[in-house]
């Protein structure tokens, strides 16, 4: 999908559909002032007949309005004007996306940007609008017929701006919605796509295909047999139980001064997860394809700071296998060495996220990295404590805290920080191994956080726990894309690119 700028007199935009803002109690927004004012006062006639009073989210479409050169006029409900919350503002976007997408205009000048929340800066206002569109016009299809698909699809969302002197912040907004909506639909389409066919082989293939793409990125694919000779057991115990070998996959970006320490994101890759021999239950057991969203959250990210040639070394690294039941699979009670020399008791194999995780936090220490963030569906814990609107947030750094809790909100993609205690470690203790897998029924992800804790005592690092926000289920059941728009927010944060918006 293409994104453009514009400003100027919106009368003389010629535009398939021109969409306009509406308050409740039927206040227009400054720009639907003006073509009201051009039309002859055609838009408060109309408005009058009580079809659209201003509600959130409701549409009205108009045809043929008098001294406006646009073919069709939208109004877009935007709720209460002094009420008016990003909530809203992003409802109303989405709101127009999906009528814009059932019409055959195929391109709109959207002013929606003006409806936006006091407070809300002129970047981010236009970065929503971006980001919105492009949630808003994906539809998966790659193994199906999509009969539904629209006609004529939105290709194109010019966002006119009323102020000239906000149109370089609105084109940086363009610029960095746009990479960050691609990276979050790489990251929603290797999620839905089925297990038997995004295994980690296909994994290891997507990032081999991004390094072709990018002159900046290269890649490397640890195999099985090179794991083992580094001592990578825990992660091989996994994939024991699995046709398909596991891999690590590496990606480094080298987009930095040389010296400057690198950013690394880990995610989580588990490609299917039946549990293993402690299996999960048969209801809903498909949606765990969806466990390999924190790795594909890490390629969605990285893909983005490549489209936006960030100034930084970033690293990414997947660690991914399979969980299933087999005669090799890890059984309860089996203890395993770690990548760091520590041992592990396998209490319950259904917690193999953190095993393949650990292996790949020891495999970091070699990077010297600046921050370690990893990113994985652990725990249905954080689910039952957080719901599926914030990701649970888990570091014993302070200030790291409040950096990932200010790049969530500002990418709307918030963060809940839950506790990292030492209390919780007694949990994990075990009678024949360095630690257990598991802590029990009580803080579960918690005890999931201080066990990967334990391998990360070199390097500043954070967990963010996805497991109730990377996808949905129901009715809109699919990948989210989360915590693409994040990780993205904090590294234009680092790399300095926001200094001009700010």
């Amino acid at each position: 999908m293409e994104f453009k700028i514009k400003t100027g007199d919106l009368t003389r935009h010629k535009t398939p559909c021109l969409v306009l803002g509406v308050f409740e109690k039927r206040k227009l927004t400054p720009a639907g002032e003006a073509l009201d004012k051009a039309s002859g006062g055609r838009l408060t006639e109309l408005l009058k007949k009580g079809d659209l009073d201003g509600e959130t989210g409701r549409t009205l479409m108009l045809y043929d309005l008098p001294g406006v050169a646009a073919e069709r006029v939208l109004l877009v409900g935007c709720g209460k004007r002094k009420e008016a919350t990003r909530t809203n503002y992003r409802q109303a976007l989405a709101a127009s996306i999906d009528l814009l997408q059932r019409t055959h205009a195929g391109e709109a000048l959207s002013t929606l940007a003006e409806a936006a929340p006091e407070g809300l800066s002129p970047y981010l206002a236009v970065r929503d609008a971006v980001t919105t569109a492009a949630e808003r016009v994906y539809r998966y299809s790659q193994t199906k017929d999509d009969k539904q698909a629209p006609k004529t699809p939105l290709r194109t969302l010019t966002l006119w701006v009323a102020r000239k002197q906000d149109l370089d912040a609105a084109e940086q907004a363009r610029l960095h919605g746009a990479a960050i909506g691609e990276g979050v639909t790489l990251a929603r389409e290797l999620g839905n796509l089925p297990g038997n066919l995004c295994t980690p082989s296909y994994l290891a293939d997507q990032a081999r295909e991004l390094a072709a793409r990018f002159d900046q990125l290269q890649v490397e694919v640890l195999e099985e047999a090179q794991m083992e000779e580094l001592g990578m057991g825990a992660l091989l115990s996994v994939s024991r139980g699995s046709r398909q070998p596991a891999k690590l996959i590496v990606l480094r970006y080298q987009g930095g001064p040389a010296g400057l320490r690198p950013v690394v994101l880990v995610g989580k890759g588990l490609t299917f997860d039946a549990g293993g021999i402690s299996i999960k239950p048969a209801a809903e057991m498909d949606e765990m394809k969806y466990d390999m969203c924190g790795g594909a959250g890490v390629l969605g990210a990285v893909q983005a700071a490549c489209e936006l040639e960030l100034p930084i070394h970033l690293i990414g690294v997947v660690p991914a296998s399979e969980n299933l039941p087999d005669g090799a699979a890890n059984k309860p009670g089996d203890i395993v060495k770690s990548l760091s020399g520590q041992t592990i008791e396998i209490l319950n194999t259904d917690a193999e996220g953190r095993l393949i995780l650990c292996d790949a936090l020891t495999y970091c220490e070699r990077f010297d990295p600046a921050l370690v963030i990893d990113l994985a569906t652990l725990t249905g814990a954080c689910v039952v404590a957080l719901g599926k609107h914030p990701s649970g947030l888990f570091t014993p750094d302070d200030r790291l805290a409040q950096e990932l809790q200010a790049a969530g909100d500002a990418a709307w993609d918030r963060v809940w920080r839950l506790p990292l205690w030492e209390d919780y470690q007694t949990q994990l203790d075990s009678n024949f191994a360095d630690m257990a897998n598991v802590g029990g029924r009580e803080g579960g992800a918690v005890t999931a956080a201080c066990f990967l804790w334990r391998y990360t005592k070199k390097y500043p690092w954070a967990h963010l726990d996805i497991a109730g926000t990377a996808w949905l289920n129901g009715k809109e059941k699919g990948g989210t894309g989360r915590p693409v728009a994040l990780l993205v927010q904090l590294l234009l944060e680092r790399s300095g690119a926001l200094a001009a918006v700010a």
